[in-house]
Order: structure tokens, then sequence, then C-alpha cells
């Protein structure tokens, strides 16, 4: 069955008022016919120079252009296609009871775990740089959720939650920033770097752009088994998270051609927070709207708003489900906004105060837990039995990190060099690093 993102069929999204001509030729390239007025972000006040649309965008299995999270109106897609019954508007089933409340469940763990990280930052439980996540739940949530276990995530130096989501335990993840052998990987990791084989979580990467060619090659892995390896279940798919700092860089466009040139099961999903420490995202691109640089590469770009996880889901599950059919990749940017500074050293004080209090009131938890209160899938009680579990969850987490060993010395090299021997083990069998005088004469080394 054809994708609903099918590339062979749609470009870019377009404004609903947008009349299309497709070239004969090429079905790839169209023309628009519009003269779109000024448009802005969704929440922020700067004007943008070329149309945007202002909410998530699909296409029906016709190749119909929606907008498939517009809440405000009731009206059912027209289809050719007898498949494409999918119900836009306030009163159409966006997410099961069982499903919304896992979800919120997620998103309060993430929220109520970067809060606790923060403290013990402040008390000195940790070290470095630690880059927290708050305000940017909905897109974690919004994707990992609809993942299998067998699926993977490579995530950026913003990477606790993405681990949290995809099923590391918060005590696991918590050990990791307090450096402890407990953590997720024994306290070599630390903050950007979490990692789990378990849980296919290929590891938080500091350095920008630096795990894109990871994900690319963990997807070509996926369908190298299936199609070499003769593996007819694998259809595992990855998810490469990066945000909008990243996407002037060299290994994203190297990486979007080669996934669309091999039709490879991945979704980059852009974490647009529209701002890359410092450098406001409209300052640093040539064309703020970065989806679509999906189609320049032959594949879709999708715009979607990373405050709602409702529209954030939907736009996740048509990307991961043609992923994992075999129709190649995805290009998602999710727009969003983080509640914090860049990292716990960061003053935050770049950005427009009142920037930060208008995206204050699109909080994704509040809107999620309005919706399912408002839609009678939870009640007050149960959301609040959510919070006060998740509460427990973390405060054991910081208690079992704390009461956790440190590293031993003689870990201190391994995972470091591909051959130990050759530096790590000295003459006498035992690693340099426990000798007293480690760090003397080793210059000739």
């Amino acid at each position: 069955m054809a994708s609903s993102f099918s590339a062979a069929k749609i470009t870019q999204p377009l404004p609903l008022n947008t009349t299309t001509t497709r070239s004969p030729d090429n079905p790839l390239f169209s023309s628009f016919k519009c003269s779109p007025p000024a448009s802005s972000f969704l929440g922020s006040t700067h004007k943008l120079r070329i149309q945007r649309p202002t909410s998530a965008w699909s296409q029906t299995r016709s190749g119909t252009v929606v907008a498939v999270s517009d809440v405000v109106k009731e009206k059912k897609l027209k289809s050719n296609a007898p498949t494409a019954n999918l119900l836009i508007g306030a009163n159409a089933q966006l997410i099961t009871k069982e499903e919304g409340l896992e979800v919120y469940e997620d998103m309060i763990l993430g929220r109520a775990f970067e809060d606790m990280c923060a403290q013990m930052y402040y008390r000195g439980k940790m070290f470095g740089f630690v880059h927290l996540y708050n305000g940017q739940e909905a897109v974690s949530s919004g994707f990992i959720k609809l993942l299998k276990k067998e699926d993977s995530v490579v995530s950026t130096y913003r990477d606790h939650v993405h681990a949290l989501s995809k099923g590391v335990p918060a005590r696991a993840v918590m050990s990791e920033l307090f450096g402890k052998a407990t953590g997720c990987c024994r306290g070599q990791g630390g903050s950007m770097h979490m990692f789990s084989k378990e849980h296919n979580v290929l590891g938080g990467f500091a350095f920008i752009g630096e795990g894109i060619p990871v994900a690319t090659g963990a997807a070509f892995t996926s369908k190298y088994k299936r199609e070499v390896l003769k593996e007819g279940d694998c259809d595992h798919v990855t998810l490469a998270f990066f945000g909008d700092g990243t996407c002037n860089n060299g290994q994203f466009f190297e990486c979007l051609n080669m996934a669309a040139l091999w039709k490879l099961p991945i979704v980059f999903v852009v974490e647009n927070n529209l701002w890359a420490i410092g450098m406001s995202h409209l300052r640093a691109t040539s064309d703020p709207q970065i989806w679509k640089k999906g189609p320049a590469f032959g594949m879709p770009g999708v715009h979607v708003d990373g405050m709602d996880v409702l529209k954030v889901r939907e736009v996740a599950k048509e990307a991961i489900g043609r992923a994992r059919r075999g129709e190649g990749p995805t290009l998602v940017e999710c727009e969003t906004y983080r509640f914090r500074g860049h990292s716990l050293a960061d003053p935050d004080e770049l950005r427009d105060p009142a920037e930060k209090a208008r995206y204050a009131t699109r909080d994704p938890i509040t809107s999620l837990k309005k919706y399912m209160i408002d839609s009678k899938l939870a009640s007050e009680a149960e959301l609040k039995a959510i919070e006060k579990k998740i509460d427990e969850v973390v405060e054991e987490a910081v208690e079992f990190a704390d009461e956790s060993p440190a590293p031993s010395r003689s870990q201190l090299l391994e995972n470091v060099f591909a051959d130990p021997k050759g530096f790590g083990i000295g003459p006498d069998g035992r690693y340099r690093c426990e000798d007293p005088k480690f760090t003397e004469g080793t210059a000739h080394v």
C-alpha cells in the first residue's frame, strides 16, 4: 500500500488554499500557484520571509494534502482512496485512554527527572555540562513511545529523556549522571553519552551532527539484514534526533542523500527549539523552514507543532510506518522550545523574557492533561496518581545513584582503546592506570 507521505506524489506541504500543478515528466516536482502572505513560527513573533505551514501536514493515500492534526474543525478527509478514513477535529479519537496515560506518564517522568537533575547538579552531584529537556517532552514521547524494543534511537547531548522514553530505567540514567558504576554506561559516559545496548539507545553525542551518520548506519544495518541476509522479520526503524543548529552541517546533508538513495528505514527528527545555544535559528540559516530540505533530497519533509504531543504522534505514526514498510526516510521538523538555558551553566540571558513567557503558556504536559480530562479519557485523580508515582521513581533513582559505588580505577581505559594491551596494560599484565606513577614518564607512549 502506498504511503501517505509518498515522495513520488508530494514534495512539500501546501496551504489548503494553494492549487497545484504537477509536471507530467517528473512527479517529484510541482509548481505552486500561490502568493501567500508572510507567516511566522507557531510561537515566535519573528516573521519569516516565506510561507510556513502552521500545523502538522500529511497526505492521504490518494495524494490529497491535508492537515492531520488540525483539531479546530471536524471534517473527513476527502479522498478517492477507500482507506483514507482519518477524522480530523475536536471529536476525533486522537488517542486511546491507555495510550494517553502511557504518554502522560512518560512526559511527567521526563520533566520530573530533569527538574531533579537541576537540583542534583547545583548540589554538586553531577559534573561537566548538563543539558536539560524541559519543554520538549512532546517530541520524545510522541515519537519514541511508538517504537518497538528492536528499533534504535540516536540522540544528542540532550539525551536523558530520550533514554527514559526508550525504556532505560531512571535509576540507570541517574547513576550515569552521577558517574557511578551502576549507570547505563558504568559511569563512563555521563550526561552527554547515554547508551544502552539492551534498549537500542545508540548513544548521545556531544558534537552536533555527530550522531546522524551513526543513525544512518543503523538504518542501513536493518535494510541489509532484511534484503541481503534474508531476515524477513527485520523491519527495524531508526530515529535520529538532532537540533536546528545541526541542519547546516555537512553530515546532515550527506546522510539525507544516502538515506534517500538507499531508501533506508530512518526518520530524521529535528527538534527545532529555535535557539542553537545563543544563536537564533532565524539568523543562522538562509531558509528557516528546515522541513523543506527533505524534498530537496527526494524524501517527504513535514512540519509539526512540537509542543503538542498528539500532533507529533500523528506525524510520527506515518513516518515510522512508511520506514517500517520499506518506503524510505522522512524528515520531520518539530517546532518546540526549551524552558531552561542551553545547559545548566547557561544563565539564559540572550532570549527575550516575553518569548519565554509566551512558550511557557504552551506547556506540552499541561496541554495533554487538559485534553485527557476534557475528553473524559482520564480523571484528575488518575493523573495525580501518575505524578505521585513518578515522584517516587525519581526519588528512588537519586537514592540508588547516591548509594552506588564509583567505578574502579581499573575501568579507566576500558572502551577507550581498541587494543588495551597497546597502552592500557603494562608489562606486568596489570592496567597501567593502577600504577601510582601512571601519569609519569608516559610521554614516549
